[in-house]
């Protein structure tokens, strides 16, 4: 059986035994690896791919146009055909097979409000997904239930888990098609001034976003707009019927927070998606995302009872939390500046998306950048995770702007410590500053499908994003393991990552001379074990505590053959 040689110190710092005769670590500091142990998915190592529906491939031109959506818009700012189907295809076709991605993020799906909006950038349509109307019903623009069934079971045939986005804080603006929801369902005023806790929770986002009472314990009726919707559709009984169910199994008062939850949870129940982002986290109470937690939890457990056959692994629900402006060096506390309050917790999230990643990649090298993740995760999150990008639907200051460094920008983002989250295009270097747009519709144009299958620069830029996600799918020590520093001249490092009988150790190197390359593995792999470098295909095998490539890239992605 061929072996892998991992060497593990007391200090669990492998190359701080450097003074211990060779002999004696070959007998203390060897753990034996399986290649015939399956490769588990991991969701802290995971290769997360974000993309808004509507802007990704439209799968089904048929469904283009709903609701009268037909005023003229904002540049970017109206539904551009985007869809469900379009997703599926593209799983289909192997699209994020070939790029390494084991999990996909949609923007929310729900059904959207009817009108349009013009604050001042244009008439503006719900195509972002974040402006609900029915939590019940997926919205006709993005496709159908069996649309979204297709979608999850071809996706779990390739092992890529499916992540939704929940919005529970606010409905959609109030439009000349879209009424406001009874005042106890939302306030309307005041807009947040974000310099307290109070200031930050008990407000609206903007003007004109009515913000959910989710303090609120009282019973209250359905909004009368969504009765007539779901009469009209024929289904109000049905409806009724499941809310009934939902209320009596959980002993909750029928406040607005939990009909919310009760029918985002319907979409673990039925499709058996595998997470959720939650939406605006710190503008409602943390003790929601608790109680949303434990609903997701019990509908993801039914699902699995239900459909057995169905079950890819025994990971959890996955919940991840959108704390606007959250970076890992706070730890896991955020600070409102009156209060401090820890998201982080098993009863709610696992992980929360790190704003600080962009900021720490322009201001450090590989190695600082590697190491302080790989600190970071193992002190002050300990036990969570965290999702880094550096690019995103409304960050408007991103890690690369200019689209001019989609090398080192792939590198940074897949190779660091934790979940990463490739935003759509950041693999074919799609645009983000489109002109005449206004605010963050330069950040969602489509996607430059025409590009990766036109431009040789596009296309080379794309298969080194395809060979690094690559790598990182098979390997859950790229995101997930520990990281230490080989050499740091040429740049040289390892990662190793361990669970149950699953053992995994690979050798990284980056801006390396191109040509002849002589790597001293002996602190890590035994005699005549063969290596391939996964970036260029080429193996070798360990003679004297080394290995020789000849390539012309400046990466070596080394793995056991």
């Amino acid at each position: 059986m061929k072996k892998v040689i991992l060497l593990i110190c007391v200090s669990f710092m492998i190359f701080n035994c450097e003074n211990k005769p060779s002999s004696e670590k070959n007998k203390t500091d060897v753990v034996e690896a399986s290649s015939a142990v399956k490769t588990p998915f991991v969701w802290e190592g995971a290769n997360l791919y974000f993309l808004l529906t509507d802007r990704f491939n439209n799968g089904d031109t048929s469904n283009d146009v709903n609701f009268n959506r037909t005023r003229e818009t904002g540049k970017l700012r109206g539904f551009k055909g985007g869809d469900i189907k379009g997703i599926t295809q593209k799983v289909k076709e192997g699209y994020f097979t070939d790029l390494g991605i084991n999990a996909i993020w949609m923007t929310p799906i729900v059904e959207q409000i009817h009108g349009g909006t013009d604050e001042g950038t244009g008439v503006s349509y719900g195509f972002h997904g974040y402006w609900a109307k029915d939590w019940t019903k997926i919205d006709p623009n993005f496709g159908t239930k069996e649309d979204l069934h297709e979608l999850v079971k071809e996706a779990h045939a390739k092992g890529i888990r499916i992540v939704l986005d929940a919005v529970i804080n606010h409905t959609g603006p109030v439009t000349e098609k879209d009424p406001v929801w009874p005042d106890e369902w939302v306030r309307t005023d005041p807009q947040c001034t974000y310099d307290s806790y109070e200031n930050t929770i008990s407000c609206t986002l903007v003007a004109n976003l009515p913000d959910i009472r989710t303090e609120s314990n009282t019973n209250t009726e359905l909004p009368p707009q969504l009765v007539e919707k779901w009469k009209t559709e024929g289904r109000y009984e049905q409806e009724v019927k499941e809310l009934d169910e939902f209320f009596e199994r959980t002993g909750h008062p029928r406040a607005p927070r939990f009909y919310i939850i009760k029918w985002l949870t319907d979409y673990i129940t039925e499709f058996g998606v595998d997470g959720y982002r939650a939406d605006t986290v710190k503008h409602t109470e943390e003790f929601v995302w608790e109680e949303f937690r434990a609903e997701c939890d019990y509908a993801f457990s039914e699902y699995k009872k239900t459909n057995p056959e169905k079950v890819l692994d025994d990971n959890n629900f996955y919940l991840v939390g959108e704390v606007y402006n959250y970076g890992v060096s706070s730890g896991q506390e955020f600070d409102f500046g009156d209060r401090k309050v820890n998201y982080f917790n098993p009863l709610s999230f696992q992980s929360l998306i790190n704003f600080e990643f962009k900021y720490n990649s322009k201001d450090k090298d590989y190695e600082d950048l590697f190491a302080y993740y790989d600190e970071v995760l193992h002190s002050k999150l300990k036990g969570f995770g965290t999702l880094n990008y550096l690019t995103s639907h409304d960050d408007g200051r991103p890690f690369d702007a200019q689209r001019k460094k989609p090398f080192e920008t792939a590198n940074k983002l897949l190779l660091s410590p934790g979940t990463s989250q490739v935003y759509y295009g950041d693999e074919s270097s799609r645009a983000l500053i489109i002109p005449g747009t206004e605010g963050d519709a330069t950040l969602r144009s489509m996607m430059n499908w025409d590009s990766i299958a036109s431009r040789k620069r596009t296309k080379e830029v794309l298969t080194h994003w395809q060979k690094l996600g690559q790598f990182r799918a098979k390997h859950p020590a790229v995101g997930a393991g520990k990281h230490q520093m080989i050499t740091e001249q040429p740049y040289y490092f390892y990662r190793s990552y361990q669970k149950g009988d699953f053992k995994d150790l690979v050798v990284i190197g980056l801006k390396l001379e191109k040509g002849v390359k002589v790597i001293d593995v002996s602190k890590v792999y035994e005699e005549r074990v063969m290596l391939r470098d996964a970036y260029s295909g080429q193996t070798a095998t360990v003679e004297n505590g080394k290995i020789t490539l000849d390539t012309e890239f400046e990466v070596v992605l080394l793995e056991r053959k």
